[in-house]
């Protein structure tokens, strides 16, 4: 009796560890598979910071902080960020009451102002303008003299038209 209970167990103890031998093979596949999509994903995320990466180069390109020849053009000026000064000026000019002076149209569903600023070199700013509802940008050509004073000119503009 004794050796049938002994030999009950061994097949017991065996048939656990013949499952515990299939299931760990599984998981070993499991996971080896589980890594190596892992991977390809690490890949393509590196593949796409470094395509966002070539983008943001790509849109400095026309940028006064990474134009050191129009840059040039301020060495003599105390300013640690012509670029911000410049467009806080701009920004200035929504202060006034109504519309944006430089923007040459009248809001319909509030008062134009002006949003966004991209200063493109020591000349050129181009802006978006909205009244919250309708948009437009501008072309503006500015001249900051040793003064700190600076002078806008509107060059070209256009206002989006509404499709609904």
């Amino acid at each position: 009796m004794k050796s049938r209970i002994v030999l009950y167990a061994l097949i017991f103890v065996s048939l656990i560890c013949l499952y515990l031998f299939v299931s760990n093979g599984k998981m070993a596949a499991v996971k080896d598979e589980r890594i190596l999509k892992l991977e390809t994903q690490v890949e393509q995320l590196k593949d796409s910071v470094q395509n966002t990466q070539l983008k943001v180069l790509e849109m400095q390109y026309f940028s006064l902080e990474n134009n050191d020849d129009a840059l040039a053009y301020y060495d003599h000026l105390d300013l640690n960020d012509p670029s911000r000064y410049i467009a806080d000026k701009l920004l200035e000019t929504n202060e006034s009451k109504g519309d944006n002076p430089l923007v040459p149209y009248e809001g319909m569903e509030g008062d134009f102002k002006i949003n966004k600023i991209k200063i493109l070199n020591h000349k050129w700013i181009l802006t978006d303008f909205s009244d919250g509802k309708f948009w437009g940008e501008l072309l503006i050509q500015y001249n900051l003299k040793d003064d700190l004073g600076v002078d806008f000119t509107l060059r070209d503009h256009l206002l989006y038209t509404r499709s609904e």
